[in-house]
């Protein structure tokens, strides 16, 4: 006898999602890095994660929104200007040499509002600003022309990861804005 299904899980994380401008540039420099060295990321997934979640009901969903509405944080300008690579999981990633300290703060709020709300631990690596540009990578490699990416952000997200029969596609589920100009 089978055991009944449990209830439907969603896989979530939270993240800053780039405007169009910051997503086709993050996209033609995933591309570079690519090219001839793994898989680029689909554009319409590059992202910049906050906090990975994992598989979470229907509840849990709702108090990592109510969680989040209640964050709060000043919107900044990321310049992604690092390139690395990750041997292990075989990662090229775009990083900043300099992380603005609303970022960093934003982090470290999100974290303690989820952990202190519905009970989510944080990763306990220190968190590492990158945006995955290749998987499947064979060597870090550097495009012939390094031009840093200024995003302005002034937002983040709550995130689901879905599987589909074409790879892994990423949903915006809501979007929480930061105060002020980036």
């Amino acid at each position: 006898m089978t055991e009944p299904a449990g209830p439907p899980r969603q896989r979530l994380f939270f993240a800053l999602w780039p405007d169009a401008a910051t997503r086709s540039a993050l996209a033609r420099v995933a591309r570079a890095v690519a090219r001839g060295n793994g898989r680029p990321v689909a554009a319409d997934n590059l992202h910049l994660t906050l906090a990975f979640i994992g598989p979470v009901d229907a509840e849990q969903r709702d108090c990592l929104r109510r969680a989040a509405a209640g964050v709060g944080g000043s919107a900044f300008r990321l310049r992604l200007d690092q390139y690395g690579y990750w041997q292990r999981p075989r990662i090229a990633w775009l990083g900043a040499g300099e992380v603005p300290e609303a970022l960093s703060s934003l982090v470290r709020r999100l974290n303690e509002a989820l952990a202190t709300e519905c009970g989510h631990q944080p990763d306990p690596r220190p968190f590492a600003v990158h945006v995955t540009l290749a998987r499947k990578a064979r060597r870090r490699r550097v495009p012939e022309e390094v031009v840093p990416i200024d995003w302005a952000v002034d937002r983040f997200c709550l995130v689901e990861s879905r599987s589909t029969d074409n790879g892994v596609r990423y949903e915006l589920l809501e979007c929480w804005p930061l105060a002020g100009d980036a």
